[in-house]
């Protein structure tokens, strides 16, 4: 299968591309550069430019590029970045496959369970609407930048509503590991908030599962989901640490500032479609994320 990847060089496309490649499939990456070796494409979505050749021939298009939404403080140049890094991409992407006279077969686009915004204990499937928080927004207009491709009968769109990915080379894991190490892991804010989570390597199995299976439209890449105490216990028991310190609501919203309402808000999404359509977690619980990311 020939495979084009936008997002290659994030936490995700570095493992999906190492993935795709080791299983034999051909791996094009779009790069904003100059290309460098054989498999590079150059495009330049925020100037609209994205040779047809790029993805001509090939079998799917996987987007997971954005800028990252926890990287930096929320603040309104930072925004319009985390907003217009997605559409632009996704709608370039999208409008590129649709022109095709033979466009890829699947699209499986970058998305976000931020979609849902905050929810309680509520259990959240791919059938609630979207929610009110910024993230939301976000999703919102990112997912329908890929109407051009949604609408295109020859191609089946996968929106990837992705939750917080566990690795220990990167994202909310890789700055959460260090305190756990020390001893010093513990709730934020009341630590009773669903978080909804995935391992990387199920995250990567679950986008190569969805190349394949007949399902379109969203898909939450969770596992069943648990409390951040839940979580951050079963680390710290993996490493023989405690988990009691909290870290106060106040200190998270003052040192992460609007972000810290994806950190504190609660949300129990759970992966109906996903399941549905066959996929098997090697890493369901967070004690078995715990076993498998700190061997």
């Amino acid at each position: 299968m020939i495979v084009v990847v936008a997002g290659s060089s994030g936490l995700i496309g570095t493992a999906l591309v190492a993935r795709l490649t080791a299983e034999g499939h051909e791996v094009r990456r779009l790069v904003r550069r100059p290309a460098r070796t054989p498999d590079e494409r150059t495009w330049d979505p925020d100037a609209g430019v994205l040779p047809p050749e790029a993805l001509a021939g090939a079998d799917a298009v996987v987007n997971l590029a954005g800028a990252g939404v926890g990287d930096k403080r929320l603040t309104a140049d930072r925004k319009r970045v985390v907003l217009e890094s997605r559409t632009r991409s996704t709608g370039l992407i999208a409008s590129t496959v649709a022109a095709l006279d033979d466009p890829p077969r699947v699209l499986l686009q970058g998305s976000a369970t931020g979609a849902y915004g905050e929810r309680g204990d509520d259990v959240v499937t791919e059938d609630e609407p979207y929610g009110s928080t910024f993230l939301a927004g976000v999703v919102r207009r990112w997912e329908a930048a890929a109407a051009p491709a949604v609408e295109h009968p020859g191609v089946r769109v996968v929106l990837l509503r992705t939750g917080i990915v566990l690795s220990p080379r990167g994202g909310a894991l890789g700055r959460l590991l260090p305190l756990v190490r020390l001893g010093l892991g513990g709730p934020l804010g009341s630590g009773r908030q669903y978080w909804s989570w995935i391992t990387l390597e199920d995250e990567v199995r679950a986008v190569l599962h969805l190349l394949d299976a007949p399902v379109s439209g969203p898909v939450n890449l969770v596992a069943q989901p648990a409390t951040q105490i839940e979580i951050v216990r079963a680390l710290a028991a993996r490493l023989h640490r405690p988990a009691v310190l909290p870290v106060p609501a106040w200190a998270m919203r003052v040192a992460l500032g609007e972000f810290s309402q994806e950190v504190l808000g609660s949300l129990r999404a759970i992966p109906d479609a996903l399941t549905a359509a066959g996929f098997v977690h090697l890493h369901p619980t967070p004690e078995a994320a715990a076993a498998a990311l700190l061997p």
